[in-house]
């Protein structure tokens, strides 16, 4: 099974670009996690209408789709696609972490398949001059009781953009951004202890030392000097890390100020 996780930054705008478009066409993905949809409930309905033979544009690559929107037009939420010929269908899925201030947002959601519990998740910012550092530690200590909670039942496999450098590798100039939103010692704090407490960073495990990111501001060309954070990540129960075949960036796909990573399984 592949599984991918990508930021799109706007599903509008990402769906028009020629290089999503050939991404998923390609069928690399048997499960795509997405982040920052930015479309409200009834916006999708209206824009991804239903064809005569009862498909939309996902359906007729052969996804089956569940969705998971903010409240607020136009912001944050969350959108899982599944192969329907995977023969891998979600037991169930749940969307929030069963705080209203947080489940709002979209950016949760809960898959539980036969070895392990999927969580396609979108962190929040902190913000610029830290506006939302409490929220999204309070946040994170929520979703951190959930995946605890599940792993008494079976493995748990969370990715998303966690909106954190953990370490000074992951991104190009740690000197510069100590202190600043998503390299904060309250956030990296956070990712340590998530880790700690029986947790693996699968790109990590796989490749130590190597410097590769995910994220990069579409300001002073800063993609094409490679000047980036690694925000996104796929991080396991210790008891799935044997099974995890590989762990990838793919920062030779655009489309988004993200790329999209991945893991097999």
């Amino acid at each position: 099974m592949k599984i991918y996780s990508w930021n799109i930054n706007g599903i509008r705008a990402w769906l028009k670009k020629p290089e999503s478009q050939a991404f998923l066409k390609s069928g690399q993905a048997d499960v795509l996690c997405l982040q920052e949809v930015k479309i409200s409930d009834e916006a999708r309905v209206k824009e991804f209408p239903i064809n005569l033979a009862g498909e939309n544009f996902f359906t007729e690559l052969g996804y089956t789709e569940y969705w998971n929107s903010a409240q607020r037009p136009g912001y944050s939420g969350t959108l899982t696609l599944i192969k329907k010929d995977l023969g891998a269908k979600p037991l169930s899925v749940k969307n929030g972490v069963g705080d209203k201030q947080f489940d709002i947002e979209g950016r949760t959601q809960t898959l539980e398949f036969k070895d392990f519990y999927l969580i396609n998740n979108y962190f929040p910012n902190s913000k610029h001059e830290l506006l939302r550092l409490d929220y999204k530690i309070e946040y994170n200590q929520k979703l951190h009781k959930l995946v605890k909670k599940l792993e008494k039942k079976k493995p748990v496999l969370i990715t998303g953009d966690f909106n954190v450098a953990h370490e000074e590798i992951d991104l190009a100039r740690p000197k510069d951004n100590h202190g600043n939103p998503g390299f904060t010692k309250e956030e990296r704090e956070w990712m340590t202890g998530f880790l700690n407490d029986g947790m693996v960073d699968t790109f990590r495990s796989f490749y130590p030392e190597k410097t590769k990111y995910s994220w990069w501001a579409y300001r002073s060309f800063a993609r094409e000097k490679n000047i980036g954070w690694r925000l996104d990540y796929f991080v396991v129960s210790k008891a799935l890390i044997k099974k995890i075949k590989k762990a990838e960036i793919h920062d030779d796909i655009t489309g988004s100020d993200h790329c999209p990573v991945s893991i097999e399984i």
